[in-house]
């Protein structure tokens, strides 16, 4: 695992993609994931001006974060930072698989055709509710080298998208649940209360 980490690293430098990390937890992670009621959660994230070796760093320490908490995406505002920022990593299993860094990502369309799936969030542990999304959006974004891309998303990878692009507006997947029912009953069963949630 290490040997093939180093290879990833060498390749990583050739082509300038510099986010990466080894895919394991830590004792101490670098930063503290905020939990449902916190203020920070509900605030609007600003737009990144430049990409530069600070954010770099920032991606790799949410990814740290990210990776301990056994979870596959997080956003800036999860960890009290207020800006437009995601990582992604739905293959935790192979290390030589990088993350998805997006900067500034935006929804250019999205499908007529929605899904009800399962979610969860490490900002509100433990609870899982069936949200309804669209089936598949196209987003714009800049990577972590500050480079404008593209791309089209859909099952897993697309929810988990648009998962993490609602925590740039103060918008947690609770808010988005229609089983009022189920809801209560999650959130209590988990020591969170509904007053924190904004039904949207």
């Amino acid at each position: 695992m290490a040997r093939s980490f180093a290879q990833l690293a060498r390749k990583a430098e050739k082509t300038k993609a510099s986010i990466l990390v080894e895919k394991e937890p830590l004792e101490a992670p670098p930063l503290d994931i905020h939990t449902l009621g916190d203020v920070a959660l509900r605030k609007a994230a600003t737009r990144i001006s430049k990409v530069d070796d600070t954010i770099r760093e920032l991606a790799r320490d949410m990814l740290r974060s990210m990776y301990t908490a056994k979870g596959i995406g997080l956003a800036a505002p999860q960890v009290g930072i207020q800006k437009q920022l995601l990582v992604i990593d739905i293959d935790h299993e192979t290390p030589t698989t990088p993350p998805l860094v997006l900067i500034n990502p935006e929804i250019i369309s999205s499908s007529a055709s929605v899904e009800t799936y399962e979610e969860g969030c490490l900002s509100i542990p433990g609870v899982y509710l069936d949200v309804v999304r669209p089936a598949s959006i196209k987003i714009s974004f800049r990577d972590e080298m500050g480079r404008p891309k593209k791309m089209n998303a859909d099952g897993l990878i697309g929810r988990v998208i648009q998962h993490e692009m609602d925590h740039l507006q103060g918008v947690l997947f609770v808010d988005r649940v229609t089983d009022q029912d189920g809801l209560n009953k999650e959130l209590g069963e988990h020591g969170f209360e509904t007053k924190d949630v904004c039904s949207i």
